[in-house]
């Protein structure tokens, strides 16, 4: 039987891996220099964990949740997303006491059972950045001027910040009920189970991907007619933040997010590069998410980043960096060179060089073929004259030149 990988999974292949390792060093660097410290959390968390910040009737728990039962009739999940198992890790570990801000960030994978389509598959891959224990919107404008800084230091132009507010828990619930009662006409055509699912979360028709809700709700009132004066006040001063950063920003009242933890101000960047699709990131403030996790009442606010649909971006941009080729291929002409070869590619490996070596010692003429294939520009040959003036001779493939000399200047040319 031929195997295959399962559908909405992706092979990294040794072609690719280079792009990955070259977004996640970007990455890691440009968070460190905001001064985030790297978190890394299970694959599966306790079911509960995203039912209580995600919310049962979020897609992300109803319907692309991996879950399971344990041999020890544990209900299991595959994170979904990587907020929540951050912060349970810091409700567990105490990574902020009160009165600390914690900065924290991560790479992760995360699973969704949903139909797999570009840049959309159910095993994904995110970056995140969380700030926790600051209530301040300086905290807000940080982590978007984060995310945005991020796209543009890889070469990413025309990225958009869509801005919303979601206020405190008093506003959504008016809007919710004016939200609801406004999409009552339209939901009375759409039957009784789009009824129920609207009442769980009025907030989600705003996500709608249906064209007749799309439509509908063009005339709806908007969430920032529902904001109290400090609601109202800190979306001003994260507002005024951003525009003092430099950092371009469009009001979206449409903008809600999918996942029932956000509260305040929430945002998404988009790339007119990735169609109808467009989002590349998405985040906001989550005050109540730690309480309700167990924890202490710790405001926060965080971002999650799309890997795949980042790569997307690049490729079409032609962003990609080109892949490392090796610096050295040592070649040698018969067995009886093969532990000069083996100690010459050693030295050049303690130096900081990439050096390959034939393991199957085929013809010399067969291993510059290899070198050749692999990109390598430079050759070092070891052959009976080499052997007998205790010399390498450095043949560059790039001009088909070469020059006798010994290993030390060997090495500092092909470094140089």
């Amino acid at each position: 039987m031929k195997y295959q990988g399962q559908r909405g999974t992706e092979d990294v292949l040794p072609t690719q891996s280079h792009l990955w390792q070259y977004v996640e060093s970007r990455f890691r660097a440009h968070a460190s220099s905001y001064g985030y410290l790297e978190l890394r959390t299970p694959t599966f968390e306790d079911y509960d964990l995203f039912v209580r910040s995600s919310g049962e009737s979020s897609e992300a728990v109803s319907k692309q949740m991996y879950d399971f039962r344990d041999k020890g009739d544990r209900h299991i999940a595959l994170k979904p997303e990587g907020t929540a198992p951050a912060m349970r890790s810091l409700i567990q570990h105490n990574l902020c006491p009160q009165g600390t801000v914690a900065r924290l960030s991560y790479i992760t994978n995360c699973f969704r059972y949903e139909r797999p389509q570009k840049g959309r598959l159910r095993e994904l891959h995110q970056f995140g950045l969380e700030i926790v224990g600051s209530g301040s919107p300086l905290a807000d404008a940080e982590i978007i001027e984060a995310s945005a800084r991020f796209y543009q230091s890889l070469g990413v132009p025309s990225v958009v910040v869509l801005l919303n507010c979601l206020g405190n828990d008093e506003c959504r619930s008016r809007y919710r009920t004016a939200l609801l009662d406004f999409a009552m006409p339209l939901l009375n055509e759409m039957g009784e189970e789009a009824i129920e699912k609207a009442k769980k979360n009025p907030l989600r028709l705003l996500d709608s991907k249906d064209p007749q809700m799309i439509e509908g709700l063009k005339e709806a009132p908007v969430i920032l007619d529902f904001l109290d004066d400090p609601s109202r006040e800190h979306f001003e001063r994260l507002k005024d933040t951003l525009t003092f950063l430099g950092i371009e920003f469009r009001v979206a009242p449409e903008i809600v997010r999918g996942l029932d933890y956000y509260t305040g101000a929430v945002f998404e960047i988009q790339s007119e590069h990735l169609g109808s699709q467009s989002a590349l990131c998405g985040g906001g403030r989550y005050d109540n998410l730690i309480k309700e996790l167990g924890g202490p009442d710790l405001p926060s606010v965080g971002v999650g980043m799309g890997v795949e649909r980042l790569l997307i971006v690049m490729e079409q941009l032609g962003l990609w960096p080109e892949a490392p080729k090796p610096d050295l291929f040592v070649a040698f002409a018969g067995s009886e060179h093969e532990r000069a070869a083996l100690g010459l590619a050693a030295t050049a490996r303690n130096s900081g060089l990439t050096a390959i070596i034939d393991p199957d010692a085929k013809s010399l003429k067969s291993q510059l073929r290899q070198a050749d294939r692999l990109g390598v520009r430079f050759v070092a040959i070891i052959g009976d004259d080499e052997a007998a003036a205790s010399m390498v001779t450095l043949r560059n493939l790039s001009d088909s030149s070469q020059e006798l000399m010994s290993e030390g200047a060997l090495l500092e040319r092909v470094k140089g």
